[in-house]
């Protein structure tokens, strides 16, 4: 099913008759929202092991390492597990 749409330039007028420029929807921007809620979905689910996560994007790892680079996503620090201290200093 196709919906027809009214080109951004012509615009939508307001009940008071002032024309009002659509909004402009950038495919690029939309994909890659989808694509970083997929991938940080697939990371929770794996509890952010990146070969579970790409197995189950059905990508190689590497792949998903240059996306999740590209996207801009990390692990926060204070989600990571912290090293044990040593606790016989003196």
């Amino acid at each position: 099913m196709y919906v027809e749409t009214a080109p951004a330039e012509a615009g939508h007028a307001s009940p008071t008759g002032e024309v009002r420029a659509a909004p402009v929807v950038c495919l690029k921007s939309l994909m890659a929202d989808y694509e970083r809620r997929l991938i940080l979905e697939a990371l929770d689910a794996s509890g952010w092991h990146q070969r579970r996560a790409a197995a189950r994007l059905c990508v190689l790892p590497t792949t998903l390492l240059e996306k999740m680079k590209r996207l801009g996503i990390r692990r926060a620090r204070s989600l990571e597990p912290r090293p044990a201290v040593e606790a016989t200093r003196s």
